[in-house]
């Protein structure tokens, strides 16, 4: 029995998704800008105007059966309402210019935060826009925009994320009920944007490998004779590494800030970041997940670090290029994706 329903369950899947492509137009995702013509709009009643209609065919034939002149008058008058809403909300979502915008990398857990663009070219202003991502398992969350005549507004459309790799945008649902909320029109598009997703830090990984008897407060080999500057406070600082003269110089009347004495001594130390030196018994998305941990332990503390993943390999280096490269070879190590 559950065979059955489950190859049923496959058979209206496959159906669904034929009907989609066929009738709504859903594919491949839509590189460039996308303009919503009158054959990629849809328009159907709401369950306010299925009442509507019935009150319509209730008043005439009422009117055909007792004559009534102001029945008939009545009837055709708001027959003639429901076509006017008609055009204004086919209107209000047709010839719509949509254009997909950027995305920032975010690691496993967090929201993305996906940029649309929408143009309105015409000089009619558009109101009560309704959209959001749609598919199976995404909530349904919509978001309402109103769009002046010759004008564009950015729309962030947000999608939490579950794993590492790349995550495409889902399909984006475009409707509006506007003006009387008796028919709804809608539109579908599939943007062609992708996120890079890296992987999640893990919580509680172990402190930085460091080597050399360097220590992750900057102080090392070199001793504390080698002053370098000061450097705000960071958790675990020692009291005796505290800049208390320049803390004394500092204005107190909005709160001091805490700031520690930085040495170069700390450079004698290595700080390799790799991944063969990690347990073998820990899963590989373990393992990623402190190697992320580590590289942004080591960027917040300023400390160069060597990295290697595979046949990946980079110099002791420190910055944001330098961090992004690392946490791009994470999030797409061992995928089959093209990077």
């Amino acid at each position: 029995m559950s065979l059955l329903f489950s190859r049923g369950s496959g058979l209206q899947r496959r159906l669904r998704q034929r009907l989609d492509r066929w009738l709504f137009r859903v594919g491949a995702p839509e590189p460039g800008e996308v303009h919503l013509h009158q054959r990629r709009v849809f328009i159907i009643p709401t369950r306010a105007g299925l009442a509507f209609g019935l009150m319509l065919a209730v008043l005439f034939i009422a009117s055909v059966n007792y004559n009534l002149s102001l029945g008939f008058g009545l009837t055709f008058l708001l027959a003639a309402c429901a076509v006017v809403d008609m055009h204004f909300t086919f209107r209000n979502l047709a010839h719509l210019t949509l254009v997909p915008g950027r995305v920032r990398p975010v690691h496993a857990g967090e929201e993305a935060q996906f940029t649309l663009h929408l143009a309105n070219r015409g000089k009619r202003d558009r109101y009560a826009i309704w959209l959001g991502f749609t598919g199976a398992g995404l909530p349904d969350v919509q978001q309402a925009v109103d769009l002046p005549g010759a004008a564009t507004r950015t729309q962030l459309l947000g999608l939490v994320t579950a794993r590492r790799g790349w995550l495409a945008a889902p399909r984006v649902r475009l409707q509006t009920r506007f003006p009387l909320g008796l028919l709804r029109a809608w539109s579908y598009w599939q943007p062609d944007m992708r996120v890079l997703v890296y992987p999640r830090p893990e919580m509680d990984a172990p402190p930085l490998p460091l080597e050399g008897g360097g220590k992750a407060d900057g102080s090392g080999g070199a001793g504390h004779d080698d002053f370098a500057g000061i450097r705000a406070y960071q958790s675990g600082d020692s009291l005796k590494q505290l800049a208390w003269r320049q803390i004394a110089r500092m204005d107190g009347l909005h709160g001091t800030p805490l700031v520690s004495k930085h040495f170069e001594g700390g450079g004698s130390s290595e700080l390799a970041l790799d991944f063969t030196r990690l347990p073998a018994t820990l899963a590989l998305e373990t393992r990623l997940s402190r190697m992320t941990r580590w590289v942004l332990e080591a960027e917040a503390r300023g400390l160069p670090y060597a990295f290697r993943l595979g046949r990946f390999s980079l110099a002791p280096a420190l910055g944001p290029a330098h961090q992004d490269a690392c946490l791009h070879e994470l999030a797409l190590y061992g995928e089959p994706e093209a990077r």
